[in-house]
């Protein structure tokens, strides 16, 4: 069974407020993904500063090994007003991402990113922070955009808003979750019945979460094998088709390089380079 992992941070911040803007190690992550049979990762930036910068490291790694990772492209509503799109735009073509990631606790999110991203055809994957009253406004302005609300809206396992997003799942055909530290199981359950597998994503929130006991979840559910497929990347697969059938990527995209001819080895995530079982990607 294919296994992605829709929700995983790599890379370092340049803040010092805790481990979400400080650093994302990926290499023990990498060993704990192995282990628990996970195949391809997403990847998106710490919170930065800087996205624009966040995002050409993230790209670093992703160019390590491109057949293991996706990523999407960090913006931030306020601060990256009025370039959001030329970000993107580089992500896609220059890095070959396939999706944007906002979240609450930069910004909410905003007209410009919402319209970027359905120019681009890609998914937004934006942390409510338990504010799911804008997803009712995403998906009515916005039905041709997907939007996904992870942690089935509130990290902080906010009951109430848990509830409300299964509403605006089974309302929605553009309104996707995922399962990354989604803690009172009964809940997930019910997303899932009231919903159907084909509105959740699998995802970890690594690295600072264990892939193995969040998939964990997903085999605890007993689903059939189309259901499991579904979570489990299907899902993902579909969201970022569009993006994939255009094959933006430039001549000069990272991907088309052969990684350390083009690429200053500074970039190189050095918890990957401390792994031996990676130093040559």
């Amino acid at each position: 069974m294919h296994i992605i992992d829709c929700h995983c941070h790599a890379g370092k911040g340049d803040g010092l407020t805790g481990p979400w803007d400080t650093d994302a190690p990926l290499r023990d992550f990498m060993q704990w993904a192995t282990e628990a049979g996970i195949q391809q990762i997403n990847l998106f930036s710490a919170f930065h500063s800087d996205y624009a910068v966040a995002n050409a490291n993230v790209a670093k790694i992703v160019a390590q090994n491109p057949e293991k990772f996706y990523g999407f492209a960090f913006v931030h509503a306020a601060r990256d007003t009025g370039r959001i799109k030329t970000m993107v735009g580089k992500a896609i073509n220059d890095y070959g991402f396939c999706g944007i990631k906002a979240h609450r606790y930069d910004a909410r999110i905003s007209r410009e990113i919402c319209d970027v991203a359905r120019l681009f055809s890609i998914p937004v994957l934006y942390d409510v922070v338990g504010e799911i009253s804008v997803v009712e406004l995403l998906a009515t302005q916005y039905p041709d955009v997907n939007f996904i609300i992870p942690h089935l809206g509130s990290f902080s396992d906010d009951w109430r808003s848990q509830n409300g997003l299964i509403d605006f799942l089974v309302r929605y055909k553009n309104i996707y979750t995922d399962t990354s530290g989604v803690r009172r199981f009964d809940i997930l359950k019910k997303a899932l019945d009231r919903a159907g597998s084909q509105k959740i994503l699998f995802g970890s929130d690594g690295p600072w979460l264990h892939p193995g006991v969040e998939l964990s979840k997903i085999f605890a559910l007993n689903l059939s094998e189309k259901e499991n497929q579904q979570i489990l990347s299907g899902n993902f697969l579909k969201l970022i088709s569009n993006t994939r059938k255009l094959n933006l990527r430039s001549e000069n995209s990272i991907h088309s390089q052969p990684f350390g001819e083009k690429i200053n080895q500074e970039f190189r995530d050095p918890w990957l380079m401390n792994d031996q079982r990676y130093a040559d990607l």
